[in-house]
C-alpha cells in the first residue's frame, strides 16, 4: 500500500528549530517526523474523544432516573447530619 504524502511548509523562529533538530537527533529521527508524530497525535486525540464521549453515554444509560419522591426530605437530611 502507497501512502500519499502532503509537503507541508511552517515558519519557526531559528530557535525553535535548531531545538526541534537537537530532539530530532536525540530521537534519531528527523524534523519532518517528529512534527508528522505531532500532528498525527492531534487525529488521535479526536478518535480518543469519541471513545470517552461513548463510554460516558454508556455509563449515563445504566443510571435510573430519580424522581423527586426518592429524595430525603429536610428532616431527614438533618436528622443523618446529627448522627
Amino acid at each position: 500500500m502507497v501512502r500519499r504524502m502532503k509537503n507541508v511548509t511552517v515558519a519557526v523562529p531559528d530557535d525553535v528549530y535548531r531545538a526541534a533538530r537537537i530532539r530530532a537527533a536525540e530521537r534519531g529521527t528527523s524534523v519532518s517526523a517528529l512534527v508528522a508524530g505531532y500532528l498525527q497525535s492531534l487525529s488521535a486525540g479526536d478518535a480518543e474523544f469519541v471513545r470517552l464521549e461513548a463510554q460516558q453515554h454508556r455509563i449515563q444509560d445504566e443510571v435510573t432516573r430519580f424522581r423527586g419522591s426518592d429524595r430525603l426530605g429536610r428532616d431527614e437530611v438533618h436528622d443523618r447530619a446529627v448522627r
